[in-house]
């Protein structure tokens, strides 16, 4: 059969390119796609030109800021997330508990579909401007208070923080796929997850204990300025962001008379970030053998690390959050090694879990050790310091529904 060619170009003539009809939509996933990987504030417009292989200019033809990218993302996360809890109107004649879990398999179908951005929502919406941030967190509103009334029709007579608990977590849950890069089938993810949700909702929740008092406040003594320095220096990190905070921010708040006298300590605010994530990656890996060997067997053992996890995560929420949401910051050099001993955490977690689940891959169980590890941070991002409304004993069975499964078969003594 003979087919019609494309006549070829005169010698010395110059190719067209044509311009994709998709460009914009190709330059929104790229730049997305960026954000995620390397956070806001380190990724510029000539990145993003780089990467999609045109010109500064041809990129602001399209949009006129690297913020207009960055927001467009988070407001389209935003309407994604609602869309998902969003029931079809047949759903009406529909059981409560199959419109709770359509609901859920919409969240984990988009969460999948969405993975390399998805982390953008959890970590770097604080960037956004205040009428954008206003919009993003109404639309996580609507979506959460959505989930919550199909959790209500399916367990009645919950407390509304209570729902409101099991509904982040659910979230939760789903959303730590943009924290992590551990390879699954989808449909495979997507059933691990759907039990570590149905887990989340069949758990039942202990009676709140009787809160330990507040730790007296104990002032740093000036002889410890590098101490005094770190904790100012996370404090702030974690109200404004890495990128939004100077070293004058941090000597001011620690109350050194000059920028100056922070060069004494430490090398810099990158300096700073550094031995805050060391601090923290080296109290999650130090008490994993000693609790290896004073347990009975794996269930004990990660029993024991959940309790250890809370406890910390509640008593120094500063610089657990910092640890999730500034990695990006950390300098390059020191990356590679922090990333080792995170990884070494969850491996040793998922060890422990494939003992007590022995049919789940070391895959499967990793995916489930950074959900777990997430849900404590979530928490403290959605409601702050108030433990009267998220008590640890509550973060605990709820970690212990994600990692354990929905059986909920108790590993220590009520």
């Amino acid at each position: 059969m003979n087919r019609a060619r494309t006549p070829a170009p005169e010698p010395g003539a110059r190719a067209v390119r044509r311009r994709p009809k998709n460009r914009r939509a190709q330059i929104a996933a790229v730049s997305a796609a960026e954000f995620a990987a390397q956070g806001y504030h380190r990724v510029s417009m000539d990145d993003i030109a780089a990467r999609l292989g045109i010109t500064s200019t041809a990129l602001y033809r399209h949009y006129p800021s690297k913020y207009a990218l960055f927001a467009g993302e988070l407001l389209r996360l935003g309407e994604v997330t609602v869309a998902a809890v969003s029931l079809p109107e047949v759903a009406a004649g529909w059981p409560a508990r199959r419109r709770l879990g359509y609901g859920i398999d919409g969240i984990i179908a988009e969460t999948i579909v969405n993975r390399t951005t998805v982390g953008l929502a959890r970590w770097e919406h604080r960037y956004l401007d205040d009428p954008d941030k206003r919009t993003v967190d109404q639309h996580f509103s609507t979506a959460l208070a959505d989930l919550s009334a199909l959790i209500d029709a399916v367990r009645p007579g919950l407390f509304a923080r209570e729902l409101r608990v099991r509904a982040i977590g659910v979230f939760s849950t789903v959303s730590c796929l943009g924290d992590h890069r551990v390879v699954l089938a989808s449909k495979t993810l997507a059933v691990l997850l759907n039990t570590a949700c149905w887990a989340i909702i069949a758990a039942d929740l202990p009676e709140p204990a009787q809160l330990p008092p507040a730790p007296r406040a104990v002032e740093t003594p000036l002889s410890l300025k590098h101490e005094l320095l770190l904790q100012c220096a996370v404090r702030l990190f974690y109200e404004r962001g890495y990128p939004n905070v100077s070293v004058e921010d941090i000597a001011i708040a620690a109350g050194l008379p000059s920028t100056s006298a922070v060069y004494r300590y430490y090398r810099g605010k990158s300096d700073l970030l550094e031995a805050a994530f060391r601090r923290a990656a080296d109290r999650m890996s130090a008490v994993i053998a000693p609790t290896l060997a004073e347990s009975s067997g794996p269930a004990e053992a990660l029993a024991k690390l959940i309790d250890m996890y809370v406890a910390g995560a509640f008593d120094e929420r500063d610089l657990i959050f910092v640890y999730f949401a500034e990695f990006g910051h950390v300098p390059d050099d020191e990356r590679a090694t922090l990333r080792v001993v995170q990884r070494r955490v969850v491996t040793e977690w998922a060890a422990l879990l494939t003992r007590v689940r022995p049919g789940l891959t070391p895959a499967e169980a990793a995916v489930l050790v950074h959900a777990a590890l997430g849900l404590v941070v979530d928490y403290a991002r959605v409601f702050g310091d108030d433990e009267r409304i998220y008590p640890r004993q509550w973060v605990i069975r709820l970690m212990e529904a994600v990692l354990f499964g929905p059986a909920q078969v108790r590993t220590r003594p009520e």
